[in-house]
């Protein structure tokens, strides 16, 4: 009798072992994901059809944020804001740079996310879907598919 538990023992360890050697492969590590953190936008006033998506992203490897999409606007796009003289410039960017292991902040007042030709109105609660698209050094590109929560308040230069 003793011998059957322990037989039945040792092969359910086995099958344990052969599940976790199956499935290893398949389960990246959390430190080898790429971090999308405290993502958030503005609500928008009746009209407003733009929209400014903020968020931190953080890469384990060198990589660039090279496109953005949301079916909450016609476009997205990734946008710098600098101050040119006392006046306020926002331009459009190709890429933005993710140094491996290094916080990269999309903030009021500098790079950010621009939402243009909004469908509906953004209201405080709501989640605004966005997909962004992150190219790896010397890899392709992955879709990291986010939600930014939005904030009440705000229009005038507060958060």
């Amino acid at each position: 009798m003793m011998n059957r538990l322990m037989s039945g023992l040792i092969r359910a360890g086995l099958r344990l072992t052969l599940v976790a050697i199956a499935v290893l492969p398949y389960a990246a590590p959390a430190a080898d994901a790429i971090r999308v953190i405290d993502k958030w936008d503005r609500d928008t006033v009746t009209g407003e059809k733009v929209g400014g998506v903020y968020m931190e992203i953080v890469s384990p490897r060198d990589a660039r944020l090279v496109g953005v999409a949301s079916p909450a606007a016609g476009t997205a796009e990734v946008h710098s804001m600098t101050m040119d003289g006392g006046t306020m410039r926002m331009r459009a960017v190709e890429a933005l740079n993710l140094p491996a292991g290094t916080p990269v902040k999309l903030a009021p007042g500098g790079f950010h996310v621009m939402l243009f030709d909004l469908k509906t109105p953004l209201f405080a609660g709501q989640k605004v879907p966005l997909t962004l698209v992150i190219e790896e050094t010397g890899k392709r590109a992955h879709k990291i598919t986010v939600s930014a929560i939005v904030r009440a308040g705000g229009h005038d230069g507060q958060q």
